[in-house]
């Protein structure tokens, strides 16, 4: 894990200084080098900042044996020893034991065809000198960034947006990325800055002779035991034909293993993130029985008790004798680090669980590991999630009394019941009329639309009027990924990881790598979520717990209480409501001069609400946390962006 930056250049040698302050500013990405280099043709400028992990002098840009390729890699490739082995078989002559060297000597062999052989949480970019062709890349499902834009005839990309302004890229606001983010419904191509795009997970940008374009080289593709359906989950039971459940068991078993036995391979000592859930105590339960010595767990606490997990993490850390850290956090200490956490993870913030994560990474670091395992993916993965599951009971088939009880929901008006979604989306308000699942899932989202809106300027949503955003992105998804040949669930689950999942989740590897600290994520092995995506549904929802497939197939490594656990949503302390530091920081932010300079909030809206705080009921207070948030967040990148 690292941080990359590249300048391509058009007309003229590419400017040293730009390309030196770019890398400069990914130095917390990688505290144990830093490197830049310019081709000799002057087109072309790579910068690396080194994290070490597999070889501490794998200093970057790695050359070709030819000299003709450069690679600069942010990220890691899992199974590295066997490919290299295969590579030297071949001829190929590596300069350093970095795992990253694999992916430079498989683009000489293969080219573009190289990605199929790459398994891992990657960004790269390749440079040829010989065609004057740049070639980078992101990983499957976006763990690691890659942000791109285009300035005075040259085309810029870095791990991070920061980096891209040190170049020397203006500064602006992208409206329309901001309102997809207010709505929960980040654009995976976009970023909050004007001018500053990604390259999506799953993608390729190739660029030369003046031209950049995206190619899409992995999706998740349908499941086999599918069928076609619509988003209204209309069609047949579940297939008669599906495979035994100890198969599956025993398969997703084995998946998990490998994935977690290969993200224990590093050149320094790995640990885990335990939460205490079942997901974090499985990675932890196989890392053990990877080692023979003691793993270490870093666990993040709370010191308000209702907020506070730990007990779980510690009963799970002694059934596997790790050695196990608890950070526990008082109120005062993520009221000082969400605009740190802000800045860095370079998004909009929707509650305190980034700073907690922020500051656990940082309890990593101090504790002197560069490395971490973690079980984020496994809800995506094994259908965790509620509104998840309560689709896939609605894909069983509803039938034509059901069908004819959907048609008279139509009746009904849609702003009646869904105000603040049909003023964003009358499609997905008429929708969530007909769907037979889920309604708090469209209750919570109308509610906070209203929210949002009751503080956007009347310029800025009248900029959107018409413009229906849910609607324009599932035709979007539908028209790259064929979402109609998918069942309901899986529809979900696709928009999902494409939006708020890629957008906002993975930004978490920002607020790692802050502190220099890598986190590996064996769920999103992508062999062994293939495999999962594969099974019918019925599979994955199979009663009478949730994730019964992952429960049943980790039961040799998780406690007997984290197995009987009911899973439990991961909370972090929230601010409204409760007199303290989280609260005053709040009230000053959001009545400061950053937030008026925020040019679609009105300030006098904002501050009417914090007016009013005191008034709420227990039962708004939810909603009203995150919209604060959110708008301490639009602060926050105003001031420290100069936006």
């Amino acid at each position: 894990m690292c941080g990359i930056a590249a300048i391509l250049s058009r007309e003229g040698p590419v400017p040293e200084r730009a390309l030196r302050r770019a890398t400069a500013a990914l130095r917390h990405r990688g505290p144990d080098g830093e490197q830049s280099w310019i081709s000799p043709s002057g087109r072309i400028g790579l910068g690396h900042t080194l994290l070490a992990i597999n070889d501490p002098k794998g200093t970057q840009p790695i050359a070709s044996e030819d000299g003709r390729l450069h690679i600069i890699v942010n990220g890691e490739f899992y199974d590295f020893p066997r490919i290299r082995k295969s590579l030297e078989d071949k001829g190929h002559r590596f300069r350093t034991r970095s795992d990253s060297e694999i992916a430079l000597h498989l683009y000489e062999d293969l080219g573009a065809d190289c990605l199929t052989h790459l398994r891992g949480q990657f960004a790269f970019v390749i440079w040829d000198e010989e065609t004057g062709r740049l070639f980078a890349a992101r990983d499957r499902f976006g763990l690691k960034p890659l942000f791109y834009g285009e300035h005075n005839g040259s085309l810029y990309l870095a791990s991070e947006a920061k980096a891209l302004f040190a170049a020397g890229l203006p500064k602006s606001w992208d409206a329309r990325a901001v309102y997809h983010s207010l709505h929960a419904c980040p654009d995976e191509r976009r970023s909050l800055f004007g001018g500053i795009s990604q390259v999506p997970p799953g993608h390729v940008l190739v660029a030369g002779d003046g031209a950049v374009h995206l190619e899409r080289y992995w999706d998740l593709p349908p499941s086999a035991a599918g069928r076609r359906g619509s988003l209204l989950g209309i069609g047949k039971g579940a297939d008669a034909d599906a495979p035994r459940l100890d198969d599956c068991i025993e398969r997703a078993r084995e998946l998990t293993e490998e994935a977690v036995a290969l993200r224990m391979v590093a050149g320094v000592p790995v640990g885990c993130l335990l939460s205490g859930g079942l997901d974090s105590s499985a990675v932890l339960g196989v890392a053990a029985a990877c080692t023979d010595n003691p793993v270490a767990a870093f666990t993040v606490g709370f010191e308000r008790r209702d907020y506070d997990e730990s007990d779980g993490a510690r009963e799970m850390a002694a059934a596997t004798g790790a050695d196990h850290t608890v950070l526990t956090l008082p109120d005062s200490a993520l009221a000082d680090h969400f605009a740190d956490t802000v800045y860095h993870a370079e998004t909009i913030q929707y509650n305190t669980h980034g700073a907690a994560r922020f500051l656990l990474s940082r309890s990593v670091r101090d504790a002197g590991y560069k490395s971490v395992l973690a079980g984020e993916g496994a809800d995506e993965a094994f259908f965790g999630y509620e509104f998840l599951r309560a689709a896939a009971g609605a894909g069983q088939g509803i039938g034509l009394r059901g069908v004819l009880r959907a048609l008279g929901r139509l009746a009904r008006s849609p702003a009646r019941r869904y105000p603040g979604l049909a003023a964003a989306s009358p499609w997905l308000a008429r929708i969530a009329l007909l769907l037979p699942f889920a309604p708090s899932l469209f209750t919570r989202l109308t509610r906070g639309i209203g929210h949002i809106h009751s503080v956007c300027t009347s310029d800025f949503l009248r900029g959107f009027q018409g413009y229906d955003l849910y609607r324009t992105y599932y035709r979007r998804c539908n028209a790259v990924a064929g979402l109609s040949q998918r069942e309901p669930s899986r529809q979900l689950l696709y928009l999902w990881l494409h939006s708020i999942f890629a957008n906002y989740h993975m930004a978490a590897d920002r607020l790692d790598m802050a502190h220099g600290v890598e986190v590996r994520l064996p769920f999103l092995d992508h062999h062994l979520f293939e495999y999962v995506n594969s099974l019918p549904v019925a599979t994955l929802t199979a009663p009478p717990r949730e994730k019964l497939l992952l429960r049943k197939a980790m039961r040799p490594y998780v406690s007997n209480a984290v197995y009987e656990r009911t899973k439990r949503a991961f909370m972090a302390p929230s601010a409204v409501g409760v007199a303290g530091p989280l609260h005053d920081f709040l009230q000053d932010t959001l009545r400061g001069d950053a937030m008026r300079q925020v040019p679609f909030i009105s300030h006098a809206h904002v501050v009417g609400i914090l007016d009013g705080i005191a008034d709420l009921s227990a039962a708004d207070r939810p909603s009203f946390d995150s919209l604060l948030l959110i708008l301490a967040s639009l602060a926050v990148l105003q001031e420290r962006y100069r936006l």
